[in-house]
């Protein structure tokens, strides 16, 4: 399996990327089981947090430019043939930010290129003190704005701060990355996984539906160019989640000072 999912935890998935002889990089199987995986997901029911890293010394170091595997149906190169690899690649990527629970990456190396698109798609990035993050696309020959980064790193680290590392490649370390945002923790490398548990657990102790709406409206904020229709989305969230059986045991949960018990009701 190029795509791992396992449940380390009650209401926890772990995705973990498992091409580790090739830094987990990029090729047509790997992209589909991804996908096959995030579909698993996303009908599950007892999923509240995924938490994505990969396997061996790298999360992710792009798109294997050893051979993508698809060369027998790419055939005579031509932007047509091209344009269908990339877009099967790019909804990839869109698929992981649009799911309704929160994800984790968990960074365990380089992340770079696609590696790093990976990480802009998640929600909260923790990182282990040997990772380097690169939009390295440029670097091969490519665009720097691929696979939704152009989109998602400057609404995470800012115009200016991504403009730079797209438009060099260069490779930004792991306290660059907290001290502009990328991340938001640096830890040893033998305690990402818990880190991340941790960060779930703490995600959990929310009534499911709040968290999913939550997602949903954070990043209606930040598309949005309008105060006005962002608070009214605000208040169709509040209203909605008000009515909810898990809204009534929060309120008692926190009033009581013990755990709560959700149903998604």
């Amino acid at each position: 399996m190029l795509v791992n999912l396992s449940e380390p935890m009650p209401g926890v998935r772990l995705l973990t990327l498992n091409r580790p002889e090739k830094l987990n990089t990029l090729n047509r199987d790997f992209v589909e089981e991804f996908k096959a995986a995030l579909a698993v997901v996303r009908v599950d029911r007892n999923c509240r947090v995924v938490v994505l890293t990969g396997a061996g010394r790298a999360f992710c170091a792009g798109i294997d430019l050893g051979g993508y595997g698809d060369e027998d149906q790419i055939g005579e190169p031509s932007p047509i043939n091209y344009l269908v690899r990339q877009e099967s690649i790019a909804d990839l990527f869109v698929q992981l930010h649009e799911l309704e629970v929160p994800v984790i990456a968990a960074i365990n190396g380089a992340a770079a290129g696609a590696g790093l698109a990976f990480a802009c798609a998640s929600d909260i990035r923790i990182a282990a003190k040997s990772s380097i993050f690169a939009a390295s696309f440029i670097r091969a020959g490519y665009s720097g704005c691929d696979v939704g980064v152009s989109w998602l790193l400057p609404r995470i680290v800012g115009a200016g701060r991504a403009h730079e590392l797209m438009l060099t490649g260069r490779r930004c370390g792991t306290e660059e990355a907290l001290r502009i945002g990328l991340v938001t923790a640096i830890v040893e490398p033998d305690q990402l996984l818990s880190a991340a548990y941790s960060k779930a657990a703490e995600i959990m102790l929310n009534p499911p539906f709040s968290v999913q709406l939550t997602k949903e409206g954070m990043w209606h904020a930040v598309e949005s160019t309008d105060m006005r229709s962002t608070v009214a989305f605000e208040n169709r969230q509040q209203v909605l989640t008000a009515l909810t059986q898990d809204c009534d045991e929060a309120q008692r949960a926190f009033l009581s000072k013990r755990a709560p018990v959700y149903t998604f009701r």
